[in-house]
């Protein structure tokens, strides 16, 4: 889920804020006295921190669901039987983790989106490479600190 969030977020964040760096629109921000760190960055990151868990939520719900249709379907697993095996073989822990590392991986993706449209120079050109800059950062730091949670979560015995 993070993953599919940094590339059609961060992207959203950085071409947005671009065009308006391109456009002079910060500097107008600036000049009208208010902060456009304020204005533009943290209502970004506030959205990002309440969408992408529940999207995450809803990911691993549509997983367990899917997961109980094919084995009714093709295995002949009863829903009681796979619910039953679920929890067995898979504690509430491994959900909790998913559910703790969203805000995270949703902060880093906000943070890098907007911080590429502020890097943005004058030119249509430089909203495109900025972009492509911001996917391919947010979804790199999305894999990095998803890999360094595993090693973490695995040595705290989760």
């Amino acid at each position: 889920t993070a993953i599919l969030m940094a590339g059609r977020t961060a992207s959203a964040f950085t071409a947005q804020i671009g065009s308006m760096k391109a456009n002079e629109e910060i500097d107008a921000i600036r000049t009208l006295g208010l902060d456009p760190v304020e204005l533009l960055v943290v209502p970004r990151v506030l959205a990002l921190l309440i969408a992408l868990p529940m999207l995450t939520f809803l990911a691993m719900l549509s997983g367990i669901i899917g997961g109980a249709v094919v084995c009714a379907v093709k295995l002949d697993i009863s829903p009681a039987m796979f619910i039953s095996l679920l929890q067995s073989d898979i504690g509430v822990q491994h959900f909790l983790v998913g559910i703790v590392k969203a805000p995270v991986f949703a902060f880093l993706i906000a943070a890098i989106g907007c911080l590429e449209g502020f890097k943005v120079s004058g030119s249509a050109e430089s909203v495109g490479a900025h972009t492509t800059s911001s996917v391919v950062q947010s979804i790199f730091v999305v894999i990095v600190m998803d890999a360094i949670a595993a090693m973490f979560f695995m040595e705290m015995g989760w």
